[in-house]
């Protein structure tokens, strides 16, 4: 019985040891990740640890060489660790390192399924970096950084020839709210519906109407005051007025989470797309947002176009954010498209920022960046 006892203690000590080795490990590289990777959203950091037949596996995809190389040198020496952890987009085959979508409005998730959060959306002609792959999805990196899970069908792959091709070749944008692409000019007939910012290629004019092809190769006509030159449209100068219509043309519509797109948005997707239809990208979430920008300190000294903040005034956590208009009224996404006030005396009051950033002084910055100068496009 006495044997039996020691045994008993024996085992429940290494599985104790074991079960602490294991909480080291994650402790370290739970470190790592916050020192070289503070925001998942846009920094590839998918790692796990794995416990079997005495080794323990660090293992996954993260950014960069640099990464590994960390995780790699945290361990180096521990005969009972393994690191085995590989660089995303460098997984993928050459052919398939680039992508552009090619749906008018393509739905990324959080997760490689269908039933998963939806995270953000991507317009038609949006240049995309592939990280990873699971069966028939992609984890792609968006213009703004952002990561998220597409299935192959949204896409178009392209290596890094195809993508300096395209970059070169003569392209028009949509500037129209919504339009449609269709067989002839002024025809019934739809290739692909349109939405503000969709990238087409130029094939050529025809009595008011522009011959174009999606990324998959579909041409059709769009009418000419619907779309731009877009080696033209993105040397404009931000035009602050341009954001203020293109955030009122959506006055109404519904909210969505995740929504990116002139077809529904959330709170922080219609600031991406009044933005935008002035040539300028935006981080994708409010809490991102929120660290761009110039502050300012009293809303009572906004102008138009300034973001304003929304959250917890206690922990200082962003949730939600509206673009600033006049007279102390600004429009935002909460339930639908609409406009409030900051006031709180007013009979329309709604909420009070916790902070607010000018983007107009800070185009060119981190977080807010021209189209014109993203080597993606």
């Amino acid at each position: 019985m006495k044997k039996i006892c020691v045994l008993l203690a024996v085992v429940v000590l290494a599985l104790t040891a074991a079960a602490a080795t294991v909480s080291s490990v994650n402790a370290k590289v739970d470190k790592i990740r916050q020192r070289l990777v503070p925001d998942k959203r846009t920094t590839l950091w998918d790692v796990k640890t794995d416990h079997s037949d005495g080794v323990i596996t660090v293992k996954g995809i993260v950014a960069d060489e640099y990464t590994k190389s960390e995780l790699e040198k945290a361990f180096k020496g521990e005969r009972r660790v393994k690191v085995d952890v590989k660089v995303g987009e460098t997984i993928q085959p050459t052919k398939k390192r680039w992508a552009i979508v090619k749906l008018s409005v393509a739905t990324l998730r959080c997760e490689p399924k269908h039933s998963a959060e939806i995270a953000t959306q991507a317009v038609m002609g949006t240049p995309v970096k592939v990280l990873d792959d699971d069966d028939d999805w992609y984890r792609v990196q968006m213009p703004d950084h952002y990561i998220a899970w597409v299935p192959a069908s949204s896409l178009t792959f392209h290596n890094e020839d195809d993508m300096q091709q395209w970059q070169h070749t003569e392209r028009y944008i949509v500037t129209a709210y919504d339009s449609r692409l269709t067989t002839t000019p002024g025809g019934d007939e739809t290739v692909s519906d349109l939405v503000l910012g969709c990238l087409l290629e130029y094939r050529g004019e025809q009595e008011g109407w522009v011959h174009l092809v999606t990324p998959d190769g579909r041409d059709g006509w769009a009418e000419k005051g619907v779309v731009a030159n877009f080696a033209t449209w993105r040397k404009q100068p931000l035009d602050i007025n341009l954001v203020e219509r293109t955030a009122r043309r959506m006055m109404g519509s519904g909210y969505l989470w995740g929504g990116t797109s002139t077809k529904v948005t959330d709170c922080s997707g219609l600031m991406k797309i009044s933005y935008f239809a002035s040539g300028v990208i935006l981080q994708r979430d409010a809490s991102q947002q929120a660290l761009t920008g110039e502050k300012i300190a009293d809303w009572h000294n906004c102008e138009l176009g300034d973001l304003l903040f929304f959250g917890n005034s206690k922990t200082g956590r962003v949730t939600h954010v509206g673009m600033y208009l006049r007279n102390g009224k600004y429009i935002h996404c909460s339930g639908q498209v609409k406009i409030n006030s900051l006031e709180p005396g007013a009979s329309d009051y709604l909420y009070s920022p916790l902070s607010i950033s000018r983007v107009k002084t800070q185009v060119g910055k981190p977080g807010i960046i021209r189209v014109e100068n993203h080597q993606w496009y």
